[in-house]
């Protein structure tokens, strides 16, 4: 990895911890339920900044060490007092006894921080039995101000409002991508030479010339979404073939195929190769072709009569020459070529499509069609790794993510993976597993139906579980990351 990577990796994750804890945050507060703690990143043993207001102002400390919430309980000889399983009594910290100047003095102020472990956030809340803090840490008795005391539609809105926040940040950044960065788009109706089909689709039936009139049953309007990868989770696309409706049916398990075309399936590429311009430093530079030539053929053997053609035979020819010949009025021109380690040549097509611009409500729209377009393919995606389908080493960790991101920092590419991101850490804090958004949910969804509460012990006793299992899954990642670094 290098710098870049790390950098937007690090701004990612910041922003969506950030955001996604203060979900829970504003929740908390609406429902006046105290917060002691908002941190963006973790920090076992010390923090790296913190604030908090009292007594009129704002104090500051930097590179500060954690103080703890409790102390053991002592018995009049000063001895410490044991419960049954003979480990020491602990009792919150009586606040009385502190000086002025200590923080833990003024619980209902929120202390602000910055962590050094950047795999997550927190916000805490009073009451509540999570990560940051167990039975031991509260009051005997619940006190007006705390999570527990709420009611447990509270409750749940409260452990839900990082998720919430997480689904709107993620449909927001989709909307900001599709209106400020692409701008434009090709309106499936107006590709009137049809797809262009490579090997993996024409294996599924697809052939070239089809006109995408709508997937199970629904029209779409751009071709980006009539062409789009997500119809091979499983779909049924009809199409338009020389007048004749045909239906093309996908399994669930058709993404398959995705492995091994490199990506490649359909596109809008059936149109003459027609030379628009050439990139400078490419291979095609300098080699006397011209905007306005038409490429038809390769080492005279190999027809090319559409852009998709091209696009499909050029990687047969990654690091090699060849001899490209092109059409020039009535003229054939030819010369030899190499092509580069990516199997390109370096020119850019005109794609004989009208564009549209987005209107802002069109930027809505679609950002909040992608996001939950990329849930649902997501979540059917953890569906096949859960139930044996598909290898658990398809899961990413840290160093995973930071790969996506790339080695360029491009915005384009930035915000739409973080409002991928958004999405995916919303979709995994819904789970029902203990120590997630999800498991404190399940918990108070129950007792909205049992219309009382679930033992305190039993949360705790979960919630370790719970603990236990993600940090285990979380070794996992780590590790199956470096292992992929090495393949």
């Amino acid at each position: 990895m290098n710098i870049i990577m790390i950098a937007q990796l690090l701004c990612g994750l910041a922003l969506l911890i950030f955001v996604h804890e203060f979900g829970h945050f504003l929740a908390a507060r609406i429902f006046k339920v105290r917060v002691p703690k908002f941190y963006l990143f973790f920090n076992p043993s010390f923090s790296i900044f913190k604030c908090k207001k009292f007594n009129g102002k704002f104090h500051f400390k930097f590179f500060a060490k954690n103080l703890p919430d409790t102390e053991k309980v002592l018995d009049e000889n000063g001895d410490e007092v044991l419960d049954e399983k003979g480990k020491a009594k602990m009792q919150v910290i009586d606040k009385e006894t502190l000086s002025d100047d200590d923080w833990r003095k003024y619980p209902d102020n929120t202390e602000y921080g910055i962590g050094w472990l950047p795999l997550g956030g927190y916000c805490q809340i009073s009451g509540m039995i999570d990560e940051t803090q167990t039975i031991n840490n509260m009051p005997s008795e619940p006190q007006p101000w705390e999570y527990r005391s709420k009611p447990a539609w509270q409750r749940l809105i409260i452990v839900l409002g990082g998720v919430i926040v997480n689904m709107i940040v993620g449909v927001l950044l989709f909307a900001v991508v599709i209106g400020h960065f692409q701008k434009q788009y090709i309106a499936n109706e107006d590709v009137t030479d049809g797809i262009y089909a490579f090997e993996a689709a024409q294996n599924m039936g697809f052939q070239t010339g089809d006109k995408i009139i709508c997937i199970d049953g629904e029209k779409k309007e751009r071709f980006s979404d009539a062409a789009s990868p997500n119809m091979l989770m499983g779909s049924i696309v009809t199409v338009d073939r020389n007048g004749e409706k045909k239906d093309i049916v996908i399994g669930d398990e058709g993404y398959q195929v995705l492995k091994t075309s490199q990506g490649r399936f359909i596109d809008m590429a059936n149109f003459i190769p027609l030379i628009d311009s050439i990139l400078p430093d490419m291979p095609l530079h300098g080699k006397g072709f011209q905007k306005g030539d038409i490429i038809c053929a390769i080492n005279d053997s190999i027809l090319i009569t559409s852009y998709g053609d091209l696009l499909e035979k050029l990687p047969l020819f990654t690091s090699k020459s060849i001899d490209l010949k092109a059409i020039r009025g009535k003229d054939t021109i030819s010369n030899t070529v190499e092509v580069d380690s990516n199997g390109k040549l370096g020119f850019l097509t005109h794609i004989p499509y009208q564009t549209h611009n987005y209107t802002l409500w069109q930027s809505f729209k679609y950002g909040w069609q992608e996001a939950i377009d990329m849930l649902v393919v997501n979540a059917k995606g953890f569906g096949k790794i859960f139930s044996g389908k598909e290898k658990v080493t398809a899961l990413s960790g840290p160093i995973g993510i930071a790969q996506i991101y790339g080695k360029v920092w491009d915005w384009h590419r930035f915000w739409r993976i973080t409002g991928l991101l958004s999405l995916l850490l919303a979709f995994m804090n819904i789970l029902p597993i203990p120590g997630l958004d999800g498991g404190h949910a399940l918990v108070a969804l129950i007792e909205l139906i049992i219309r009382r509460k679930v033992p305190d012990k039993v949360v705790q006793i979960a919630l370790n579980i719970g603990f236990i299992l993600l940090l285990l899954l979380m070794v996992f990642a780590f590790g199956n990351d470096i292992f992929k670094l090495f393949q």
